[in-house]
């Protein structure tokens, strides 16, 4: 019988060795790590994120881990829940494309509060990101496209990176290790029908994964079992999730190539990230023909079924739906030239300007888009003008992808943007520098400090 895949995950996340890794990945973890505080910062005035601290104060805890929101100190569980909430909350999150999935939302939050309660190195926390990224890319990527169609792969497959990443740092040995992995699986949760009434399900979805693929790893470490083949297994994960999963994508070169966490994305809008590759066609249009909202007479977005299918019956009711909304998204891009934070307001939501633009955006199914979906995430913008010109233009990699990469210095800078109303400039640069040096952090239970 095969070796089973949980078994060669666990193997995996033993080697996986700070000293090893290759020097692209450990500043690419790092930056990532940034780019995550950055969201969880700007995130935690938001209300989903005082509800979870609300409740988080309420069921008290042993001090073991910062609640980033406000400062405080809570359980190492109750820290990975409330922070990744609240990094999920503003959309500007990091995301890997192929496996359709946001994994610092998940993986980093569990493997900070373990890092906190155990005293870990940065350079430890470092090799557990790498290694908790990898497996839930690896696993979202196995189970496709047919499972996001009903399964937010945040919520499920960050749960199996979170318990990587909390295995890691908690010194699990392979059985231990693949026992977290089991607990797992059968906790991995979230589904799309919270987007039709723009709920806060979404940031449930990445609290529980952190905080289940933490708690798994927690009851491993003291021998509680779990299937050993929950990937593979006839009532597992993948057959339960999925109607076209490739088990192959899982353990192929694992180990041996370039670590997915390499080909993962930064988000430059605020937004869902199926938006971006159109607004990025919008702003492209705006600056090449200088172009006014009053000067246009319609605009045809053409895009891949996956956007569609999740985007297109969202209406803009609040401002968090309006993250989903492809004709507000649109809108606002073509209105303001950008689409930031500050473009999701209820302000916004009554502009004059972006209410009139809206009814003249048709969004429209490209067949030919399909067949490069998940590996790019592209769309067609056509613009028709009041002279009857028609302009378009084509975006497969909208900014931040590893094809159109964000600088670090434009990543430092989105970071200053999300957080110069949670922490003075004194703080904002001394955790961007923290960041820049965090393999040198001897004991993380003192890094906010």
């Amino acid at each position: 019988m095969p070796k089973p895949i949980t078994e060669q995950l666990a193997e995996f996340i033993l080697n996986t060795d700070y000293k090893s890794l290759p020097q692209e990945a450990v500043e690419m973890a790092k930056l990532c790590f940034l780019d995550w505080l950055g969201s969880t910062y700007a995130g935690s005035k938001q209300r989903p994120t005082r509800i979870f601290l609300e409740l988080a104060r309420e069921l008290g805890g042993r001090p073991e881990a910062t609640l980033i929101p406000d400062g405080s100190k809570s359980s190492c569980l109750l820290a990975a829940m409330v922070n990744a909430a609240s990094s999920h909350v503003m959309e500007m999150d990091d995301l890997h494309k192929a496996s359709i999935l946001h994994p610092a939302a998940a993986v980093i939050p569990a493997a900070l509060a373990i890092a906190e309660r155990e005293g870990s190195s940065g350079a430890d926390l470092i090799a557990a990101i790498v290694a908790g990224y990898e497996v839930a890319i690896r696993i979202g990527e196995a189970v496709g496209s047919s499972h996001y169609q009903y399964w937010h792969t945040t919520g499920t497959c960050g749960t199996f990176g979170a318990a990587a990443a909390a295995g890691k740092l908690l010194g699990l040995g392979k059985e231990e290790q693949v026992w977290a992995l089991g607990s797992a699986g059968t906790q991995a949760s979230g589904l799309w029908e919270f987007l039709v009434e723009g709920a806060m399900s979404k940031q449930l979805h990445p609290a529980k994964a952190a905080g289940n693929g933490l708690l798994s790893a927690l009851l491993a470490q003291k021998g509680f079992t779990a299937a050993s083949r929950i990937l593979e297994g006839e009532k597992g994960f993948c057959r339960a999730t999925a109607k076209d999963f490739d088990l192959v994508k899982v353990t192929e070169g694992l180990g041996k190539g370039e670590y997915r966490i390499l080909s993962t994305s930064f988000k430059a809008h605020a937004s869902c990230y199926h938006t971006h590759s159109a607004i990025d066609a919008a702003l492209e249009l705006i600056q090449r023909f200088d172009l006014r909202p009053e000067i246009i007479k319609n605009v045809t977005v053409r895009l891949y079924s996956g956007a569609l299918n999740l985007l297109e019956k969202v209406e803009p009711t609040s401002p968090y739906a309006a993250k989903f909304s492809l004709p507000f998204c649109v809108a606002t891009a073509l209105v303001y030239r950008q689409v930031g934070i500050e473009a999701f307001s209820n302000k916004r939501l009554r502009d004059p300007e972006i209410l009139e633009l809206m009814p003249k955006i048709e969004l429209r199914h490209n067949p030919e888009l399909d067949r490069l979906y998940p590996e790019r995430w592209p769309a067609v913008v056509e613009i028709t003008l009041s002279s009857d010109q028609v302009i378009q233009t084509r975006v497969d990699y909208p900014k931040g992808d590893p094809h159109n990469p964000m600088s670090r210095e434009e990543l430092v800078e989105k970071f200053h943007h999300l957080t110069e109303k949670a922490l003075p400039s004194k703080k904002r640069n001394r955790l961007v520098e923290a960041c820049y040096h965090l393999q040198g952090f001897p004991n993380l239970a003192a890094f906010f400090e």
